[in-house]
Parts: C-alpha cells; sequence; structure tokens
C-alpha cells in the first residue's frame, strides 16, 4: 500500500497538534504487533553480527555503515523462509520495524572504539580496560536516546523532514510486506531491479574482488580508471589532457566522476532544494576557494598532496559555523514546538497532546539527562581526568551539536560527527589548553552522543511512515546497544588488539578515524595561533551566513531555495558525493516537472473529452497507460531505496570480503597458481 504523506502545503499550514491528529487518525497502527520476543531477539543477534563488520570496517577505513535497510531485508527473507516451511508465520510490518531499530543501534553504538577511545590510547600509551570501554559507550548511548526524543516532536512531527535513509527504510518494509496489492508488488520490483542495478555496479567498482577474480588476465587500465573509485581524471591523464584549477589537479580537488549510484539515490530522497545547496557550497569551496588558497600557500600539502583531508583542514570551520548558527535559530525561532513538547508536564499546559500516550514521556528527557549527564561528568572524571567543570559544560554542547547533527541526517542522511568532533576539540583547546586528554575524550562525549541522537531519530522515521509507537523504538535502542557491545567489544580487544597498544595505526589496525582526532588534539595544544586568519573569518562568515538564511527562509514562509545547513554540510563533504547527490535530486526533480505537465494535459484532455456537443455529458474516456517518466516520479522513495538497499548490501559484503578474506587471497601466489591450474581445464 502507498504510505500516506501530508503535502508540502500540508506540512507548512497546519500546527503541530492538527499533524499528531492527522497522524493519529490515519497512519497509526496501535494493534498491531510491534516489539515482540522474536522481534527483540531477531534485532539483537543481527544487530551483534552487524555491528562485527562495523569493527572491521571502521578499523580499517574509518567509517561505520547503516545497517538498517539490510537487517530489514534479511529479517523479512528468514521469516519468509520460517513461514513457508510451516516453522512461523511472517513478521509483520511493524515488528520488522522494531527489529531494525535494534539492530541499527547495535551496528554503530561501536563507533568509540576506532575513534575517541582508540585516539586516547595513543596518546596515553594504555590500553582502556574492555569493562570500562562497555560502560562508557553504553552511558553514551543512553544519554542519546533521552536526547533524541524532544527533538523528535519539531523534527518528525512538526517539520516532517525526509531522514533519507530512514525513509528509504520505511520504503522498503512497506514494499515487502504490503506486496500482495498490485501497487506493492509493483513498488516491490522497483526496489528490486534498483537494488540489482546498484549492487552490479557496486561491484564492478571493487577493484580488490575484480583483481581476484581477473588475477590470471590483465584489467585494461581504461576498466581500471574508471571504475575504480571514478578516476577519471587520472584516465585523460593518459590521453595527454590534465584538467584542474589554478594548476592543481581536479583529483586534489576531490573533483571527479564517481561511477556508485548511492549517493544519486540519496539525492534523489532528499529533494531538489537540498541538492542546489549541497553545489552551491561545494563550488564555492572546492572551484572558488580551495584552489585559491592553496595557491597562496594557505592549504599545504601532506606527503606532496591535497586532497580533502588537507583542504577540510581550513573549511570545516566555516561550514560547521554556518551549520551551527542555521540550527540553532531554526530551533529557537519556533519556540511554541519547544513549549508543545513540554506541556505535558504541567496541568496548565494548553493544547493537549493527542500522542501522550504513545510518545516517549518528555519528563523522562526532563530527569534523565541531568542524572546520565551526571554519571558522564563523573566517568570522565575517575576514569579519564577530565575536570569537573569542563565535564559539565559538555552536557549542554551535546545539546548544541545534536541539533546541528540532526539537521543534517534529516536533509542529506550524513551524520558529520568528525567534524562536530573538531569543533569541541577547537571549543577545549581555548578552555583547557595543552590538556590533550581531556580534548580528546569531551570530543568523544559531544560527538558520540549526537550522533547516537541522529541516529535515533532516523530510526524513528520510518515508524512513524508505517505507524509505529517510538516508545518501542526507544527500548529497542536501549536492547540494540546491549547487543552491540556484548559482541563487538570482545572481539575489538580480543581479536583485533590483542593487549598491544602497537597495533594502532598500524596496516593491520589502521584506525585512520583515531589518527586525524589524536592529529588535531596535537595541534590545538598549540593554541589557536595555529588557525590561518582567512579560517577566522570564515568562521565569521559562515555563522552570518546561517542566520541570513534561516531568517529569509522565514520572512518568505519557506519558499526561499537554499537550505544553510545543506551549504555548510558542503564544505565537510567531498565533491564527488556532493556533485551525485545535486544529480539525483536534480533528475528526479525534472521527471517530477515532466509528470506534473503530462498530468495536467491528461486533465485539461478529460475535462474537454467528458463535454459533448450543446454541452452534454459524455462518458469519461479510457484509462490510459502513464509513461515511465511519470511512473518513476510517482515512485521515487521505491526506486532510491532499492539503490540504496542494493549498494549499502553489496558494498557491506564486499568491505568485510576485503578486510577477511581478499588481501590473504591476492597475497597468497600459491593459491592464485591453484586457480590458474583448475581454470586451465575449463572449456576456452
Amino acid at each position: 500500500m502507498a504510505i500516506k504523506q501530508l503535502t508540502p502545503e500540508q506540512v507548512h499550514a497546519m500546527s503541530l497538534e492538527e499533524k499528531d491528529t492527522w497522524w493519529l487518525k490515519n497512519i497509526y497502527r496501535g494493534d498491531m504487533p510491534q516489539l515482540t520476543l522474536r522481534s527483540g531477539i531477531t534485532g539483537m543477534l543481527l544487530g551483534a553480527f552487524l555491528s562485527l563488520t562495523n569493527v572491521y570496517i571502521g578499523a580499517r577505513t574509518g567509517w561505520s555503515l547503516g545497517v538498517g535497510i539490510t537487517s530489514v531485508i534479511l529479517a523479512f527473507g528468514l521469516f519468509k523462509v520460517l513461514s513457508r516451511m510451516g516453522l512461523g508465520r511472517d513478521m509483520t510490518v511493524l515488528e520488522n520495524n522494531a527489529m531494525q531499530s535494534i539492530a541499527t543501534s547495535a551496528g554503530y553504538i561501536n563507533a568509540p572504539l576506532f575513534t575517541s577511545l582508540a585516539a586516547y590510547s595513543m596518546v596515553t600509551t594504555t590500553i582502556i580496560p574492555m569493562g570500562r570501554a562497555m560502560i562508557w559507550m553504553f552511558v553514551l548511548a543512553i544519554l542519546g536516546v533521552l536526547f533524541a526524543f524532544p527533538m523528535k516532536k519539531r523534527f518528525i512531527n512538526d517539520e516532517q523532514l525526509p531522514f533519507p535513509e530512514g525513509m528509504a527504510a520505511g520504503v522498503v518494509m512497506d514494499a515487502l510486506h504490503e506486496s500482495d496489492e498490485k501497487e506493492g508488488l509493483f513498488k516491490a520490483k522497483l526496489l528490486i531491479g534498483g537494488g540489482l542495478v546498484s549492487a552490479a555496479l557496486e561491484l564492478l567498482r571493487d577493484d580488490k574482488v575484480m583483481r581476484a577474480l581477473f588475477a590470471l588476465k590483465s584489467i585494461p587500465h581504461y576498466y581500471d580508471e574508471i571504475f575504480y573509485h571514478g578516476r577519471l581524471a587520472d584516465l585523460l591523464k593518459r590521453w595527454g589532457v590534465s584538467p584542474g584549477l589554478r594548476g592543481i589537479p581536479f583529483n586534489e580537488l576531490t573533483i571527479r566522476f564517481d561511477t556508485s549510484l548511492i549517493f544519486v539515490a540519496t539525492g534523489g530522497l532528499m529533494g531538489i532544494r537540498t541538492g542546489v545547496s549541497l553545489l552551491l557550497g561545494g563550488v564555492l569551496n572546492y572551484w572558488i576557494l580551495a584552489p585559491l588558497l592553496i595557491q597562496h600557500g594557505i592549504i599545504l600539502p601532506r606527503n606532496g598532496h591535497y586532497g580533502f583531508g588537507q583542504i577540510t583542514i581550513w573549511a570545516l570551520w566555516g561550514g560547521v559555523a554556518c551549520m551551527t548558527t542555521s540550527s540553532l535559530y531554526a530551533f529557537f525561532s519556533k519556540p511554541k514546538v519547544i513549549l508543545d513538547a513540554f506541556k505535558g508536564l504541567s496541568r496548565k499546559g494548553g493544547a493537549r497532546d493527542v500522542l501522550a500516550d504513545i510518545e516517549l514521556p518528555v519528563k523522562l528527557s526532563i530527569i534523565g539527562v541531568p542524572l546520565v549527564g551526571a554519571v558522564v561528568v563523573v566517568l570522565g572524571k575517575v576514569w579519564f581526568g577530565i575536570e569537573w567543570w569542563l565535564g559539565i559544560l559538555a552536557i549542554p554542547l551535546v545539546f548544541v551539536f545534536s541539533l546541528i547533527a540532526v539537521n543534517s541526517t534529516a536533509i542529506t542522511a550524513i551524520t558529520p560527527t568528525g567534524a562536530l568532533g573538531k569543533l569541541t576539540q577547537l571549543t577545549y583547546g581555548v578552555l583547557a589548553p595543552k590538556n590533550i586528554t581531556t580534548n580528546l575524550m569531551t570530543a568523544g562525549i559531544t560527538a558520540e552522543v549526537a550522533s547516537n541522537t541522529a541516529n535515533l531519530l532516523m530510526d524513528i522515521k520510518p515508524g512513524y511512515m508505517l505507524g509505529g509507537k517510538p516508545r518501542h523504538q526507544a527500548v529497542g535502542h536501549v536492547l540494540g546497544a546491549i547487543a552491540g557491545l556484548v559482541l563487538s567489544v570482545p572481539v575489538w580487544y580480543l581479536v583485533l588488539i590483542q593487549g598491544d597498544i602497537g597495533r594502532y595505526g598500524t596496516e593491520q589496525l589502521p584506525v585512520p578515524s583515531a589518527l586525524t582526532w589524536k592529529a588535531v588534539a596535537e595541534v590545538l595544544m598549540k593554541g589557536l595561533d595555529f588557525l590561518h586568519p582567512t579560517a577566522k573569518t570564515a568562521v565569521l562568515v559562515g555563522a552570518i551566513i546561517g542566520i541570513v538564511v534561516e531568517v529569509t527562509k522565514q520572512l518568505t514562509r519557506n519558499r526561499f531555495p537554499l537550505s544553510a545547513v545543506a551549504l555548510g554540510l558542503a564544505f565537510i563533504l567531498n565533491f564527488t558525493d556532493i556533485w551525485s547527490m545535486f544529480l539525483g535530486s536534480f533528475l528526479f526533480w525534472l521527471l517530477e516537472r515532466r509528470s506534473a505537465a503530462w498530468h495536467r494535459k491528461r486533465e485539461q484532455a478529460s475535462r474537454l473529452s467528458t463535454t459533448g456537443p450543446g454541452g452534454a455529458t459524455e462518458p469519461p474516456p479510457a484509462p490510459v497507460e502513464r509513461p515511465w517518466y511519470a511512473l518513476a516520479s510517482e515512485n521515487t522513495e521505491a526506486i532510491c531505496a532499492g539503490v540504496i538497499a542494493g549498494g549499502s548490501l553489496m558494498g557491506i559484503g564486499l568491505s568485510v570480503l576485503g578486510v577477511l578474506v581478499l588481501p590473504d587471497v591476492l597475497e597468497a601466489e600459491s593459491l592464485t597458481r591453484a586457480l590458474g591450474e583448475v581454470l586451465s581445464f575449463l572449456p576456452k
């Protein structure tokens, strides 16, 4: 069945109480099983398994992969098979949704292992005890849950922001579980088709897999350059063409063609306003400012190269400032939404909260944040030597950074954890100069809690779309935190570290994110003098732009075509991803416009054909098959969700395979020779 949603006009015109009443009447499915024993156990088991993939991938690449869609498809397939074997019944759509909340929480809770905690261990040359690490990460996860639910009223209930990855998960679940209907079957076919195309392309892009498959043959270098990370500029260089700006090659500015469809599909879900804003910010940063700053020696190379890392050292300050001021202004410019979230605490409160029996009580956050925050402060002092007042200050900073993280995640599905960590490191570089451990661990508090908050709201989005209970997803998040810690932390300590601090930063355990955190902390020990005057100017300009854009949106009743959060975010993303997201938003915008024009023509033709000569009424014309662009526009979510799901599934599988298997395969010459002997007997 098609998921019911408010139109943009309704979102703008209706009050929060009207939106909540509409949702309760049209979407809510209170009697359907949700957080059941089997959905809880399935979510914890799948989450524990998927948390291991993130541990391995995060240790080698610094990235945490979203596992929500992966868990949804795996759980659906598992119970479909069990049902056909007569060993159970299919999961309900809300059971699957509760399950994905648990699995997703388990999947990303272990991020501190290869970021702040690993950086702390490298700086102090001591390994944090395993039990201490588990308690620390669990407390931060709980604090993220408590911060998330007061924000749900604004970002999901009132603003109805897309949260693209969460929306994709909701569409996937709706297509899978409601596929008895003709429309559901069609959406499922689109979803599967998009997934297969995206997965096939990800397979072609993986250099380790392709080199392993073609170990006995040479891979054409043209194929190599186009598909492996989209290094089209290298291919052009072979033809004597060296594109660049101010003498800086495009590759050094992250300006290159990428063959992945995942970010294109993400752009399709985020919309044209966000896509244009990202492109505008990206062009300003990478096409204008970065080449100019490199030319004047302000952005410096590392090991002879510039690239994303070196450019971001300068660019992130202005970008984060823009995101900060716009997020704060947007939040506090709607005091009614904030007050509505707290009305349930007072019997005198004005309009009633029609979802009071379904939402997680705001009172729980009002009481819980100070209590859990106090636990964080005490543990920070006892375990990591963070002074009391510095630890206390980190709690309100979590609120500020959570606003930024949620705003970014809501419109792009990207949580800027690294940038927020660096902003905290800068703050404490001023407040606690020369104290590198405080710098690292306070950044760990703010960045990780903000990340948990944003990701929880991403998980709540599909539940809101499908009519689930938010309380169940809050409980699921806690269960997932336990599942992720119980398995992934022992594996990290017993399998990867093995009691040897020297393994950090090696080929076996490179932890690139932790190295970045450590490097920033070491630079900040020198004081703010390291920050170039142009970067300080960028902070001021970015802060002003963030406020101006938000004020303009408010004055024009949300018709202003730019997003301040997306503008700022463009300064901490590489241009390749920015371009892909813009391309997706633009393509689906074109489809939407062409589809709207077709529908207008059909309506005009229908009105003319139903009125005969002399005003006589005639039967309406027979239905006309919709053109492909109309079908694509009407099923944007299903197409994009399929592309994201297929590419993500293949990406996770290839990443795990590459980390665990392929390096050994490629280095084992004897195995390669053995494969050659086997293949030699096959028909030519």
